[in-house]
């Protein structure tokens, strides 16, 4: 892409030509936010309303607008206008009332909880099907301890007046090993980030210089919150037709082959029997991202004709920082101000981590 331009459809209205505008996603966190700031601008927006954001003519976000705010100064008269993704909505929708959702299916709570969220397309939530429900000729394994419990009844769980509706969401997802994103067009999604595939981008930092197109790289690795073992510990109510409910002792461990030396952690997890298993390897996958990530700025919003997007394959070659992998981008920002230019920061860690 030879240019890089922007525009904010709200209202039936455009706006583009912006002085600056910063625009996030990032599959990790709940609500993508974005900010933008236009010069003597003749449309006035007004807080609240649904908006659609595009970068190079492809949707990148749909959301809603939080902020309005108007300056001038020698130099004339600015608007900003910031918001956020329709995520936003569920992190401060609070539930009202005590519900007991014992029994219930992920995608019936979610059909429950999105109820009375306006804006969202309750019709298009997005169970990716490679972990919807007991798969047909798959068997649950310890290396896929998900399989067959995504769409399986909890035994136990009550929603609480001031829980919102994506901390319930989430947190369910999370006890069968799922994650609860939005795609820039807001549909919902419960699965797993992209593990497997043929890269899509391919990032380069040759000390000849032939082939390169990152302006910056860094890398961190830090191990001071990563264990080499991971256990999670838990106590149900079974049955027992002699003496009544008795207690049955759930265990389940997750190893980390690449950590240095033993360093274990317990937690504990009473949802029910399958949890447990879920439980570990989920923790020890956010221990392993926020133990390793790369972070690169590039020129533009584009790659090989199409904007950078997040939960894509990137292939990385760079020779400073001795890399030769292929990653996972879970984080992006299209940035423009006077004097940076446009660029866009990149967050890339390993393929498939569910956190």
């Amino acid at each position: 892409m030879s240019t890089d331009n922007v525009t904010l459809e709200v209202g039936g209205r455009r706006i583009e030509r912006f002085l600056s505008y910063e625009i996030n996603a990032d599959l990790y966190i709940a609500d993508d936010v974005f900010s933008l700031e236009v010069a003597r601008p003749e449309v006035v927006i007004a807080p609240g309303q649904k908006c659609e954001l595009y970068v190079n003519g492809e949707l990148e976000l749909t959301g809603i607008v939080d902020r309005c705010s108007r300056r001038f100064d020698k130099q004339g008269l600015t608007y900003r206008i910031e918001g956020r993704d329709l995520m936003g909505l569920l992190v401060d929708s609070y539930c009202e009332e005590f519900v007991t959702i014992q029994g219930k299916k992920l995608s019936e709570l979610a059909q429950m909880l999105l109820k009375k969220v306006p804006f969202i397309n309750r019709e298009k939530i997005v169970y990716q099907e490679d972990v919807v429900g007991k798969l047909k000729g798959k068997k649950k394994t310890v290396d896929d301890p998900m399989v067959g419990y995504m769409d399986t009844p909890q035994k136990i769980g009550q929603i609480e007046p001031g829980m919102t509706v994506f901390e319930v969401l989430k947190n369910y997802a999370a006890s069968r090993g799922l994650m609860f994103w939005a795609k820039p067009d807001g549909t919902f999604v419960f699965g797993r980030p992209k593990l497997k595939g043929e890269p899509v981008y391919e990032l380069t930092n040759l000390k000849s210089g032939r082939g390169n197109n990152v302006l910056d790289g860094e890398e961190n690795n830090d191990i001071s919150r990563r264990y080499s073992k991971v256990v999670v510990i838990g106590q149900q109510q079974g049955s027992d037709d002699l003496s009544g409910p008795a207690a049955i002792n759930t265990r389940a461990e997750a190893v980390d082959a690449e950590f240095p030396f033993y360093k274990p952690y317990v937690a504990t997890d009473n949802n029910d029997a399958q949890s447990p298993a879920l439980h570990a390897r989920f923790i020890m996958e956010q221990q392993r991202h926020e133990g390793y990530q790369l972070i690169y700025t590039v020129q533009g919003h584009g790659h090989r004709g199409r904007n950078w997007q997040i939960n894509e394959l990137c292939r990385v070659r760079d020779e400073d920082l001795g890399v030769d992998k292929v990653f996972l981008i879970y984080g992006r920002t299209f940035r423009r101000s006077k004097t940076g230019g446009t660029i866009t920061a990149l967050k890339l860690g390993k393929p498939g981590v569910v956190i």
